[in-house]
């Protein structure tokens, strides 16, 4: 679900950091909202734009913010900010501890990947070393199949080539991307059944060392040569050929 700037405060729009594409909320965590009543949601969605807005992916959606900033940015006053921030905490959205330079707030990534169903996700409760007061939400699964369907997104053969490079127990174990998973073990299956392949040249030799040896006339020479103590020319063994 994009967000459009129109439901925004006036400070929020004015100091986003255009430099990101957009920012966007799921419908799983619209509807997580739904919880919540009259403006008291549009509040919160108002407070974690705020958060999101300085929580990057590469820093594991972690941000430290001061009430003042939040305040800049939406226009809220300090009681509506700290009220939002106990509800989206309340509500597993927004985590926060208190570390030596302030309190840190992380988004739960639950909340950010968008999904096909509401289906039910496996969460862990972990506690930062420096936590005094709350928990952080980790979502449990193995998004390297999701990176590569991502990263490959409309190129179905590196797609498959791709996740064929994944170890099998991997793909067997993955629920959500079954159909990718499956042409990529048939892949490893194939490529594994490619290297035990041995040369064409070696199998067309043993081929037609096989048929000389049912020949009569060939049989019949070599056990002559056997008895007389000839090579497959011929010649005497053991003797010079002067």
């Amino acid at each position: 679900m994009v967000v459009s700037t129109t439901i925004l405060s006036p400070q929020l729009r004015l100091n986003m950091d255009t430099s990101r594409g957009f920012l966007f909320i799921t419908y799983k965590l619209y509807h997580h909202l739904s919880k919540l009543e009259g403006e008291h949601k549009s509040h919160c969605l108002n407070v974690f734009l705020s958060v999101m807005k300085y929580a990057w992916k590469k820093n594991g959606y972690e941000a430290r913010l001061r009430h003042e900033t939040i305040h800049k940015d939406t226009g809220l006053c300090r009681t509506t900010i700290k009220s939002c921030l106990s509800t989206l905490n309340k509500l597993n959205v927004v985590k926060s501890f208190r570390g030596k330079s302030g309190k840190t707030y992380i988004v739960n990534e639950v909340f950010l990947k968008a999904e096909k169903l509401y289906d039910k996700v496996k969460i862990d409760v972990l506690r930062p070393q420096d936590s005094r007061f709350t928990t952080t939400l980790k979502e449990q699964y193995n998004n390297i199949i999701d990176e590569i369907i991502g990263k490959y997104k409309g190129d179905k053969e590196n797609t498959i080539n791709e996740l064929a490079t994944l170890p099998l127990p991997d793909l067997i174990g993955d629920t959500k991307n079954v159909y990718y998973c499956k042409l990529a073990i048939q892949r490893k299956e194939e490529l594994a059944r490619q290297k035990n392949l041995v040369d064409p040249r070696i199998i067309q030799r043993e081929l037609s060392k096989i048929t000389k040896e049912k020949n009569f006339a060939y049989k019949r020479k070599k056990e002559y040569n056997i008895r007389n103590n000839l090579d497959y020319k011929g010649n005497p063994i053991g003797k010079n050929k002067d």
